[in-house]
């Protein structure tokens, strides 16, 4: 079995923090502790339009709800299950790469623990 990761759809996210409400909840975590956090990055585009972008970012605290998944809870991460656009997907590395061609702003976090 290989490393496992997340997938995310930047070109969807809405930046509803239901996935980092998840995984506090999940996870217990505190006010000031964070397993996925939402930066939202702000562009002013040459045509003067502004973009704001909100890109879901694992921590170093994420674990990919493991212990969640081997007990069975779900077969997929806090953050996968709360994601209200369903832009973020779990599974193997090498098959998220693949479907990262299917995406329009795909960015892929892999977990190296």
């Amino acid at each position: 079995m290989g490393k496992k990761g997340l997938l995310f759809d930047m070109e969807y996210c809405t930046g509803c923090f239901a996935c980092t409400v998840a995984c506090k909840q999940e996870n217990q975590f505190d006010a000031d502790t964070w397993g996925i956090k939402i930066l939202e990055q702000i562009y002013t585009c040459p045509n003067g339009h502004v973009q704001v972008d909100n890109v879901p970012f694992p921590t170093n605290l994420c674990n990919l709800c493991a212990e969640r998944i081997a007990k069975g809870v779900d077969n997929r991460p806090a953050c996968v299950k709360a994601c209200q656009c369903s832009i973020i997907y779990y599974g193997e590395a090498s098959e998220l790469a693949v479907k990262m061609q299917e995406l329009k702003r795909p960015v892929l976090w892999v977990n190296n623990k």
